[in-house]
């Protein structure tokens, strides 16, 4: 009796564990076949969008009127956007492909740049017209490799889910036809980026020299470290240990560290001039003793001993736990300007002074010749949306979607419930931007 008890409860936990198995291994592969379809997906999207891309970019060129330029550069763009997405959807993570995708990065930059302009004003210049050329020719390139690609992959039933092994185990023995063909297409964008795309396809057309306020003379190790302890307001004895970045770095800088019994520190001082970058302290913030108005002059007064902008305004203010977070630009003759801003972060139980972020300062700080305004207040005022309750107005220089700075009159306003920054450009009286400023969060 025992014996056939034993082997009934066998069986049955011999059938469970084979169902268990099975319904494992269906699981299994219903997550896979839904990852190789995405990568199918992805993959045929984007040789599609690229084909797109092509022949717009070959319309846009034999086109000379402004009413179907700009929709036509918009849709470069938004192609370009898709294509990028489809290549982030791929498992291509372990495989160099930047070049690629930095090529269609900065040729939506190109198309976008271009299409919100006045272009009856400001036509395509002969050096747009050539980097629309080079554009041609190479997505012409990348939509031939990759309708390769597709082709193999159609007709030998290649896998995605392959490629992916591959990459991940480095399998160099493998069928690697989707990899290589791939590979191919980075080496045509390298190769056309080292020598046939212009400058216009790069970055914006500023001209302002990055990080100018560094200066030349570059301090040593030691005054670097005396710097670094009184902005961190370190006692003598307390061990900092610093380290220099290394060759080809941006921007080089000392960096140093701390530790203590209650808490942990870094700063970023740049090694031209002794400029305080960046830092953080880290330590267990108690219960809010301080109002945020009271840290908003603690962090005002940070700014001002650092020796950097003579006179700051504080265009905004958050509050995250028991911190206070500001952000300050420079208030030159009373215009604000907005590029070079300046972060504090403030402790609310004590006011220590948490972390100051000086990166935007210390690049686009330059001196500027800041020109009158073209219209009044009260002509940029009319270009408000009147349903919006304005509360206060200043000058400001910010950057447009060009990256051009560009006089304006902000207007700080409420529309129902929310606050909005309202910026108008002070020469013509065009709607530059609109912010609607960050709300305190709901705890839930």
């Amino acid at each position: 009796m025992f014996r056939w008890l034993f082997i009934t409860v066998l069986s049955i936990g011999i059938i469970g564990v084979s169902v268990w198995g099975y319904q494992e291994h269906q699981e299994k592969n219903a997550v896979l076949i839904q990852a190789e379809n995405t990568y199918q997906r992805s993959f045929h999207d984007l040789t599609y969008n690229l084909d797109l891309l092509h022949d717009k970019i070959g319309s846009t060129l034999a086109m000379n009127t402004r009413e179907q330029l700009s929709p036509q550069l918009a849709e470069i763009w938004r192609l370009t956007s898709m294509a990028h997405n489809d290549v982030g959807q791929l498992p291509l993570t372990l495989m160099p492909f930047n070049k690629t995708e930095e090529f269609l990065s900065q040729m939506g930059n190109f198309s976008y740049r271009t299409s919100i302009r006045d272009l009856e004003s400001e036509p395509l210049s002969d050096d747009e017209v050539g980097t629309l050329e080079s554009l041609y020719e190479m997505s012409g390139e990348i939509e031939s490799e990759l309708r390769k690609v597709q082709n193999m992959v159609l007709n030998d039933n290649l896998r995605w889910m392959d490629v992916q092994l591959a990459l991940v185990n480095n399998d160099e023995q493998a069928d690697n036809t989707i990899i290589d063909g791939f590979k191919t297409v980075e080496k045509t964008v390298e190769g056309f980026e080292e020598g046939k795309l212009n400058a216009s396809l790069m970055g914006t057309s500023s001209d302002k020299d990055g990080f100018s306020i560094l200066g030349e003379s570059k301090i040593t190790e030691e005054e670097a470290k005396q710097k670094m302890k009184d902005f961190l307001e370190l006692e003598d004895e307390t061990e900092l240990t610093i380290a220099a970045t290394g060759k080809g770095a941006n921007v080089p800088m000392f960096s140093g560290s701390f530790k203590e019994s209650e808490r942990t520190g870094y700063i970023d001082i740049t090694q031209q001039g002794g400029y305080p970058a960046s830092l953080m302290i880290n330590r267990e913030v108690t219960d809010v003793k301080i109002s945020l108005h009271e840290a908003m002059n603690i962090a005002k007064d940070y700014v001002s001993k650092l020796d950097l902008a003579n006179e700051v305004a504080m265009v905004e203010s958050n509050q995250y736990d028991n911190v206070g977070v500001f952000q300050f630009v420079p208030n030159v003759n009373n215009v604000w300007i907005y590029p070079d801003a300046l972060q504090v972060k403030v402790a609310l139980d004590n006011g220590d002074v948490l972390g100051f972020v000086a990166k935007d300062y210390l690049e686009n700080y330059h001196e500027r010749d800041i020109a009158d305004p073209a219209i009044t207040e009260e002509e940029a005022r009319d270009k408000v949306n009147p349903n919006l309750e304005i509360q206060e107005n200043h000058l400001a220089i910010i950057e447009d979607d060009m990256g051009e700075e560009v006089l304006t009159y902000v207007f700080l306003g409420t529309l129902n419930q929310d606050t909005y920054r309202i910026f108008i450009n002070a020469d013509n009286g065009n709607e530059v931007r609109v912010d609607k400023l960050k709300q305190a969060e709901i705890k839930y």
